[in-house]
Formats: structure tokens, C-alpha cells, sequence
């Protein structure tokens, strides 16, 4: 029989009265990045002590990744706080001198594009021809003003017209296209240039939804997506920093690194009696957890913060029995996809003072539909490149996004490829062919890091937020009553109906589910103090 260890200051423990009478529940958290974290640190405030995390990776963070260069933190993954009203991670970096050094470039009102920041961006044709900025304004008018219109199916209930397809891309590119033919104004080559101008905005938007292409983004859902209000920061001495506040009083000992799990068996599905045998623990557990290291870690709960990516590419495997139905169409449905920097680092700059990004318009994809290349041509989805300011802190750095099938192309190739690539890319585009070669290149590789697959999450036409709720609830479902509660819970970014894809979002997915846990423990005391004596 398994005893039960009350800690000796448990009159401070807020569950230790509760728990008096049962063991401590065993809570294994599967990732460690915000999610993982956040669900980790609130249930150790509350009381709980057994708790152990497991982390398929050599680190802490998940899709946050900074980088030291020098002076410099480079953000290889999450970036940007997005509004400060209520956000949690905003309150964790303000309250902690976080965004005290941030400048006003790395500070944004405006509804962010990429980087956002003091400066203008050179929209540049491959024909090496700078587009005038009234010309650029113009266009980024009546595209702002489209965007609007795209908020509204979801916001204000308006019905989607067959045509749109129910995608944004589809939507977007008919509408823009439509007001450019019709403006009797314009020229046919102003036409040609405003054309071309689309496509490159909807590479952009597609870097921002990690979507491979605007034409997979649910037209009808989009609206739903919620932004905080308040300005956008960059945290300068990087995201990172967020994490190591949550991590903080997490004690070591509960957090194992490169510990993949391989197999969930819940609900007491164990298949492999002779583990059992072999380790008496593992009775009186609801579940185990198989790693690959096959170790089998006994757990009355777990909460399960894995990306998208890897629950689209492992679910099967992952889960003894298999997900519910509903729950796998939930998962198959809503989309993942990449979105990749490209960080260049030159000795000097070649641009001029006041630019802050090189736009790449290619005049030859006025009318293209579809915007995807073959293996060859994968620079073709590089939308542009952003000049980090302020440069006594980054030095001459120009940071590059791809997104979709063709970043995962570029992660293939070697740096030397990749940097020779983008110094072509860049000659071409400004007309320069003097720009020497960068001294460093420093590049993501999300797509094909087989514990993450992807960048974020989007919904995909045919999908909708109650997939993002499907995918959060917790296993067995509730009208299970013979099986013990709460066993498989979910959290992460992909999960969070309103904020997914963002940092907080995730860090709200994990305090969701172990509130859940916290709540279920306070209703069984209740349960018990309540009990007639008979």
C-alpha cells in the first residue's frame, strides 16, 4: 500500500487538510514550455507536491527560444507581448523590470505587422526598383480597409458568399483586385504594381497566421482571434527572461529534461501486465506514462501541453486508448504550419538610415493564385526583411520571414546556401550588386524540430473555435461517471479559443487546467467533510 506523505509544514499547505485523508495526487505536466510552466507553477502554489514535468527537449521554453549574439538577444520564436490590458505575460514583464529598456521601436500601437517600428519600409520590385511611398500608402489603405471587412463575418454574423470559398486569401485577393481594376485613376502599369503589392501582403499575413498561404485561413472564423488592447513590446533581453519567471519556483528536481514521452496509457488501459507486476506503484493509478526512455511514470493526471504539430503528426501513437472521435477531427481540422526567421548580420549597413524593412514585390505574381514553389524556388516565399533597431544594441542584423511548405525547404539547407541565397535576394531587389554576403547567419527551424512541428496554430477553413474547446477538454468526458475525472487534460496556445497562437494564450491554457484540478480537489473535500454519518 502506498503511504501518503503530508509534508511537515502542512498547516501552510493550502491542500494539505484536503488531502489529509488520500494521497497526494500524482500530476505529470507533458511539455515545458508557458503552458507547461504556468499549469506547473499554480499547482504547487496551491499545495499540490507531487508534480513532475517531463520535457522532450534539452530545455525549458518550448516555442520561446532567445538567442545571446554579443550585445544583442535574438528571438528565434515568440517575440512580441501583444497588448498590455490584462495580459498576463505583459503584467509578469512589467511588474519585473522587464520592459524597461524597450524603445520606442520595439513599442507598438498600431495593429503589428512583423516588425513594427520607426522608419519606413522600402518596397522594392525584382526588377531592383524602389515603389514610391504614396503609391505604397495608397495600396495599404484599400488593403487595411479589406482586412476590416474580413473581421466582420466572424464579429458582426455576416453570411459567406460560396465564391470566398470561406477563406481569407480567396476573399482578400477578390476583393483588392476587384478596387484596383475599378479605379479609373490609375494606370495600367500602377495597377500592375498595386497587383503585385497583394501578393507580397498576403505573404505577410500568412508569416503572421503561420498559415502557408492566406487561402487555408477560415474566412468565417477569423474575427474570433482577440486582441488585447494596449501596445505591443519587445522584451530586450528577450522572451526568455518570461519563462525564467515562471520556472523560478519550480524546483529543479521536478522538471526532467530530453524525456520524449512515447505513449499515454489512460483510464487504465495498461496493455503490458507485466509492468504492473514488476512495479507495485503502479496500482491505484488511473494512468502511466510510457517515455521513450521506458521509463513508466505512474500519474493520476495529466496535463498534455504538446503543440498541434505533434499531436497532428503523433496522436495515434501518443494515446492508449486512442482520443475520442471528435477530439481527432478537432485536431485533424484546425491548421499548423511554419513561420521562420532568417537573421543576416552584416559589418556595415547597406541600407539607409531610415529604412526599416525591405519589401520584396515580385511584378511577375500580379495575377498567380496560388502562391507556393517548388523545392528550388523556396526564397520566393521570403516576404522581407526587417532592420533591428536600435543598432548599438543589434549591430547590423536584418531579419528575414518565410512561412509555410517552402520554410521548410529553407531549413534544409546548409547556412552557406541559405546566406548565399539571401544576399542574391537582396542585390536583386534593391539594384545593389555590391551588398557583400552577411558574416553571420542565424536562422529557426520549427517545422522540423520533431518536438514542436510548426509555429503556431491558425484556424483552417472547415474549422472553427469550438475546435480549439473540443481540443482543450479533458479526458474521460464528463458523462464517463464510472472512470476517474480529469485524468488527460489539455493546454497550449491551440487550445485557447481566443488567443491562440500567442504567448498568452498558452500561458492562460495551463492556469485554466490546473484550476481545474485545484477546483476538482476542493469539490471532493467538500465532498467528504459533507458526507451523513451513518
Amino acid at each position: 500500500m502506498q503511504s501518503c506523505e503530508i509534508s511537515s509544514d502542512s498547516t501552510d499547505d493550502p491542500l494539505s487538510s484536503d488531502l489529509r485523508t488520500h494521497r497526494q495526487p500524482r500530476i505529470v505536466v507533458i511539455g515545458a514550455g508557458l503552458a507547461g510552466l504556468a499549469a506547473t507553477k499554480i499547482l504547487l502554489k496551491n499545495g499540490f507536491t507531487d508534480v513532475t514535468v517531463l520535457e522532450a527537449s534539452d530545455h525549458i521554453g518550448g516555442r520561446v527560444h532567445s538567442v545571446q549574439l554579443g550585445k544583442a538577444t535574438l528571438e528565434l520564436g515568440a517575440t512580441w507581448i501583444h497588448g498590455a490590458n490584462g495580459n498576463p505575460v505583459y503584467h509578469l514583464a512589467e511588474d519585473n523590470g522587464l520592459l524597461e529598456h524597450t524603445t520606442d521601436g520595439e513599442r507598438s500601437v498600431g495593429r503589428i505587422s512583423l516588425y513594427t517600428k520607426n522608419g519606413v519600409a522600402h518596397y522594392q520590385t525584382n526588377i531592383g526598383k524602389r515603389i514610391p511611398k504614396d503609391l505604397v500608402e495608397e495600396f495599404s489603405d484599400l488593403y487595411n480597409e479589406v482586412y476590416e471587412l474580413t473581421q466582420e463575418f466572424f464579429q458582426n454574423g455576416k453570411p459567406v458568399c460560396a465564391e470566398s470559398q470561406n477563406s481569407v486569401g480567396v476573399f482578400t485577393r477578390d476583393v483588392v483586385r476587384k478596387k484596383i481594376m475599378l479605379d479609373p485613376d490609375d494606370s495600367e502599369s500602377t495597377k500592375k504594381l498595386k497587383l503585385s503589392m497583394l501578393q507580397q501582403y498576403l505573404k505577410v499575413e500568412s508569416c503572421e497566421s503561420s498559415s502557408p498561404s492566406m487561402d487555408e485561413v477560415s474566412l468565417s472564423e477569423f474575427g474570433e482571434w482577440t486582441e488585447i488592447p494596449g501596445a505591443h513590446y519587445v522584451i530586450p533581453e528577450g522572451f526568455m527572461k518570461v519563462v525564467e519567471l515562471l520556472a523560478q519556483d519550480i524546483p529543479s528536481r521536478t522538471v526532467s529534461l530530453s524525456k520524449p514521452v512515447r505513449c499515454i496509457h489512460w483510464n487504465h488501459s495498461a496493455q503490458h501486465q507485466e509492468v504492473i507486476t514488476k512495479n507495485p506503484l503502479i496500482l491505484g493509478h488511473p494512468i502511466y506514462v510510457e517515455c521513450e526512455d521506458e521509463e513508466w511514470i505512474t500519474a493520476d493526471h495529466v496535463i498534455v501541453t504538446a503543440s498541434l504539430g505533434v499531436l497532428k503528426q503523433n496522436h495515434e501513437a501518443m494515446f492508449s486508448p486512442s482520443l475520442p472521435e471528435d477530439k481527432v477531427l478537432a485536431v485533424e481540422k484546425l491548421g499548423i504550419s511554419t513561420t521562420d526567421k532568417i537573421f543576416l548580420e552584416f559589418e556595415e549597413p547597406f541600407w539607409s538610415p531610415e529604412c526599416n524593412s525591405i519589401q520584396f514585390v515580385w511584378e511577375d505574381e500580379a495575377q498567380l493564385e496560388q502562391l507556393a514553389y517548388p523545392e528550388e524556388l523556396w526564397y520566393k516565399k521570403i516576404c522581407s526583411f526587417d532592420v533591428l533597431y536600435p543598432p548599438e544594441r543589434y549591430g547590423y542584423m536584418l531579419s528575414g520571414w518565410i512561412c509555410g511548405q517552402e520554410a521548410l525547404y529553407m531549413e534544409r539547407c546548409d547556412d552557406e546556401t541559405v546566406a548565399e541565397t539571401c544576399t542574391e535576394l537582396l542585390r536583386r531587389f534593391t539594384g545593389n550588386p555590391n551588398i557583400p554576403k552577411p558574416w553571420r547567419v542565424l536562422r529557426s527551424s520549427w517545422g522540423s524540430n520533431p518536438f514542436i512541428r510548426g509555429s503556431y496554430s491558425f484556424t483552417r477553413v472547415g474549422s472553427s473555435g469550438g475546435d480549439c474547446e473540443r481540443l482543450a477538454m479533458p479526458l474521460p468526458y464528463a458523462n464517463s461517471t464510472k472512470a476517474p475525472p480529469l485524468q488527460v487534460l489539455f493546454a497550449g496556445e491551440a487550445t485557447h479559443r481566443k488567443y491562440y497562437s500567442t504567448t498568452h494564450g498558452a500561458l492562460l491554457s495551463g492556469q485554466r487546467e490546473a484550476t481545474r484540478l485545484i477546483e476538482m480537489y476542493q469539490d471532493l473535500h467538500r465532498a467528504e467533510t459533507t458526507k451523513p454519518n451513518m
